[in-house]
């Protein structure tokens, strides 16, 4: 967790400001908040074995604080519940998905791109429960453990898991997306795992959580509102069920930080600011479909262009964790924990100011057309 120095302004505008070769010439993309790091040096089981006993001592406040979070199967909504029902008969059923189709119409391209995109984040979910499972003292040792950590994580991927079904049987539907090419592109990012710089940590891990799990509220949420506006109410509550889903996984993820720093405040200090100094890795970075080698940063853009997860909400989220956690006030800190302390802090202006100057280099150069296999290669402006 040590050993990361804090990236100059001058990296961290380059490395939020993409680069695209557009008919001969270089241009700066979009500011992307859903960038990719830059490449690190993978560490592995960072967080001193002693430590482990801190979530040892943890799991029966884990049974009593985040498994009440979940919610029982019964009551919980399911993708069928949305959509077109094919045990009507076959007239009816065909009504409802021209029904679906119509509304559909009126969205743009360039939000099936960002729906796609985030739909296929979604379907990685495997590589997100594998990711958590190599935390070191959380991880479900056996499969069907009976920890509440590991019946935490099974129980998430669960109503996890229900995301991507949904999403993937409503753009199938809509004849708006080539699927194949979109379950092509779901095949390689799961092949391509993810490195979010956790080190099987679990003080990482559930820093980086809390983070994604509130970048997703923000990002399923705004696609919601623009649903609504463009005229198709039952995309909107679809996109509004799963972020109000990620609120409440958010929590959780966030009262495991909450409680590891009053227990244990210097070392979970240290480790939000180990996190916040790498930036949080996007889980789909490493997505592509076989044809464009820069597809997340394409993606990316047209993400931040249409207002649905930009530069501006990274530094918003970060600015929420500061003021849920009470970081400026945390007691119990040794000299490392309080300069931890004052570099958090003060992120999120740092970040607004940097992003600032990346936005303002951006608007001064013409966007370049790009081909989306997802959307059968019609061309957008990024």
């Amino acid at each position: 967790m040590r050993g990361h120095s804090l990236l100059s302004s001058h990296q961290l505008t380059l490395s939020s400001a993409h680069i695209l070769k557009c008919r001969g010439r270089i241009r700066p993309m979009a500011v992307a908040a859903v960038a990719a790091p830059a490449v690190r040096h993978p560490v592995q089981h960072s967080m001193p074995p002693e430590k482990v006993e801190v979530f040892k001592s943890l799991e029966g406040w884990a049974a009593q604080s985040l498994l009440p979070l979940l919610k029982p199967v019964e009551k919980c909504w399911q993708p069928q519940d949305f959509l077109p029902d094919s045990s009507r008969p076959t007239d009816e059923f065909e009504e409802e998905v021209r029904s679906l189709r119509s509304r559909t119409e009126r969205l743009p391209d360039e939000y099936f791109v960002v729906l796609v995109g985030d739909m296929i984040t979604e379907e990685a979910l495997p590589t997100y429960q594998t990711m958590i499972n190599t935390l070191d003292g959380v991880r479900d040792e056996t499969g069907a453990s009976s920890s509440p950590w590991a019946r935490w994580t099974r129980s998430w991927t669960a109503e996890e898991n229900r995301h991507g079904d949904l999403l993937a049987r409503y753009l199938y539907l809509s004849g708006r997306v080539d699927m194949r090419m979109v379950e092509r592109t779901v095949q390689y990012l799961i092949g391509a795992g993810m490195d979010p710089g956790t080190e099987n940590n679990p003080y990482l891990g559930f820093v980086y959580t809390s983070f994604q799990e509130r970048a997703t509220f923000v990002s399923h949420g705004n696609t919601a509102r623009l649903a609504k506006d463009s005229g198709d109410p039952v995309l909107a509550r679809i996109c509004g069920t799963i972020a109000a889903d990620e609120k409440r996984h958010e929590t959780a993820y966030a009262k495991i930080v909450e409680k590891l720093l009053e227990v244990d405040p210097v070392e979970t200090m240290l480790a939000i600011e180990d996190m916040m100094r790498k930036k949080i890795t996007m889980p789909a970075h490493l997505m592509r479909d076989g044809r464009d080698p820069r597809l997340f940063d394409h993606f990316s853009a047209v993400a931040q262009r249409l207002g649905v997860y930009t530069s501006r909400d990274y530094a918003d989220i970060v600015e929420f964790l500061v003021g849920r956690w009470d970081l400026e006030t945390l007691e119990g800190l040794d000299g490392p924990g309080r300069r931890a302390q004052e570099f958090v802090c003060g992120l999120p202006q740092r970040i607004r100011k940097l992003y600032e100057r990346a936005e303002e280099r951006v608007r001064r150069v013409p966007p370049c057309p790009v081909r989306f296999s997802w959307i059968f290669d019609k061309e957008l402006m990024v």
